[in-house]
Formats: C-alpha cells, structure tokens, sequence
C-alpha cells in the first residue's frame, strides 16, 4: 500500500513567501490533468494498492471539480460509496476559491478531506504576505465545507509574521477554534532566500520576529490547542482523536509514496526520485510517454539520519539501541526551526 501525492502547479498570484515550484499559466490546466493522467497510466498501480490520495500545490482549488473527479477516478475508479469513502482523499484549498456549489461539487468527485490555507485571520497580515482571500472569506468557507458535508476539514495557520503581535496570533488562534474543525496545521514562518518576502525583510522593511517571541507563541497555541481536545502529535500538526493526516503520517513513518506532476517526489523505501519542475516539459514528456526522472538511492546512513529527523517531528519519536527517545514540546523548540530548513 502506498499514498499518491497529486502535485497541482497553478496560482493566481505567487504568496510573499512562497518557494515552491508553481506557475501562473491558468490556461494550460486542461493540458496539464491529462499529462497527469497520462503519466498515472504509466505507473501501473491498481487502486487496491492507494492508500491515500493528496491533491496538493500550488492551488488544486482552481481546477474544475469535474478535472479532479477525472483524476480521482483514474486513480481509485467510481467508487465512491464504498471502498474509496473509506480512503482518506484530501484536497488542498484556498478561501478564495471556494463557493457552496463547488464544495458539493468536490464532494461528488470524491474529495473527503480539504486542507484550507487560511494562515492568519487578520487581514492586515493576510494583505502583507500576499494572500488573496480575507478572514471573512475564510470564516464562510469553513461553514459552507461543513454545510456541504465535509466532516474532517483541516486548517493551516502561520506565526512569527512579519510585524504579528502576539494579541493577533492569539485571537487567530481563538478563531480557528470556532470555527470546530478537526485538524489544525501551524507553522513558524521561514524566510526563503530570493523569496518577495525575504527580499522585503533584507530591505529593511521590516524585521524577523525574534525567537524568544515565536516560542512563546507555540506555547500558546499548543495550550490552546490541548484545553481544546487536539493532539499534538506532529511537531506542526494538531488533531481531534481519530483525525491524523494518514497521508502525511505516512512520510513521518518512512513509507512508500508516489508523486505524480511537475517537481513532485516519489519514494519506494530506498529509492527516492522526483518529476521535471518545468510546466512545459512536464506536459510534452507526459503526453509522449517519455518522462524521465532523476533518482538519488539513499545510503543506509542517509536512512538512518532521516528516520531520526522524521521520526522526532512525531509524537511517537524513534527508537534507537532498543530504547525509545520520545520528544517533549520543548525539544521542539528545538528541532522545529533546524528540520524545517532541513526538509
């Protein structure tokens, strides 16, 4: 069994902070599901070998429900009354994009776990990393999934922004909370180099949230968080009983996944390797049955190291000589800002 990560390139506009591989081109959607598809049908895999399914970016809320539909259909078949109701299928969202008809839309398709990028619910702060959605869009949104029926709707957050005081982040948290969702990812802002965002901080425009001030907001928000039920069980990640990302849970557990699209990685427990990040060569290759990609073969050092780096993200930690190390939220502290550069 393994998990399908689907990556979905398309943007209306790049986020401040923003380094992964995306792209502007909205016309060329249509083309680049049936490249997906082209390369899905050249992998082999009979549904009964998915696990999960993660649509992500990029924007996967851009694309037509009926493309999605098409995707998850190729992938696990119309069944989504049986087997696949019980799969975990996500899609990744943005406020902006979403309306009641749409939702219920990706309901049919199939989808039965959004990730909505929210990251804060102030709107001064939203307008300053360059999200295109408002906090109210974001409050409706998470409504209207509900109303759609979506019962496992996950949310990500982000600290330590730009000029964010710690009375905002508390009331985004406090907000969040309202809202009764089942999965909450928070995550401490990193400035990557040749980002908008970056180029801003090095300017002078405005300084780096000291780290004395963004632990103390992960303190916040893990009380927060555990007054209200969630589990900590991810250095970054948050959940009621019973609603751990399965998908995600799986790359923190060192098993097998498949990337399909432009930049996406693939891993089969030794083997890692990745698709071409460039739109057009991607769709070119695909659509010819020629795609190539390039493949690193990990040494058993390599394995070692990254069984311990991606084992103390988790709440269950590693075992190491028999003996197993498990993290404190305060060991986080720690490891949260070097894993994130190292990942």
């Amino acid at each position: 069994m393994c998990g399908v990560y689907i990556h979905i390139p398309f943007c209306q506009s790049r986020c401040q902070y923003c380094d992964f591989f995306s792209t502007t081109e909205l016309s060329r959607r249509k083309e680049y599901v049936n490249a997906l598809l082209a390369e899905w049908q050249e992998r082999q895999i009979a549904p009964s070998e998915i696990s999960t399914v993660y649509i992500g970016g990029g924007t996967p809320s851009l694309l037509d429900p009926q493309d999605i539909a098409r995707i998850v259909n190729a992938l696990l078949g119309k069944d989504t009354g049986g087997t696949n109701a019980t799969r975990e299928i996500t899609l990744e969202a943005n406020p902006g994009d979403l309306t009641i008809e749409k939702l219920v839309a990706l309901r049919e398709a199939g989808i039965n776990r959004l990730s909505i990028g929210i990251q804060s619910f102030d709107d001064r702060l939203l307008r300053l990393i360059g999200r295109r959605h408002t906090a109210a869009q974001a409050r409706e949104v998470v409504c209207q999934s509900q109303e759609a029926g979506f019962d496992n709707i996950s949310i990500d957050l982000m600290y330590g922004l730009p000029t964010q005081t710690m009375d905002e982040w508390t009331a985004t948290i406090d907000e969040a909370l309202r809202l009764q969702v089942q999965h909450l990812s928070a995550y401490c802002l990193t400035y990557e180099e040749n980002t908008p965002l970056h180029k801003r901080m090095m300017s002078g425009e405005f300084d780096e949230v000291d780290e004395d001030t963004e632990n103390t907001m992960n303190d916040v928000l893990c009380a927060k968080l555990r007054a209200k039920g969630f589990e900590h069980y991810e250095v970054s990640n948050f959940a009621l009983p019973g609603y751990r990302s399965r998908h995600n849970s799986a790359y923190w557990n060192d098993i097998a996944y498949i990337g399909l699209g432009a930049g996406a990685h693939s891993y089969d427990g030794r083997i890692r390797s990745w698709n071409i990040a460039n739109l057009n060569e991607y769709i070119s290759l695909a659509m010819a049955h020629n795609l190539h990609r390039d493949s690193e073969t990990l040494t058993e050092e390599q394995k070692r190291m990254e069984y311990i780096m991606l084992g103390m993200r988790t709440k269950e930690g590693i075992v190491l000589d028999g003996k197993r190390i498990v993290p404190t939220e305060q060991d986080w502290h720690v490891l949260n800002r070097i894993i994130e550069q190292l990942i």
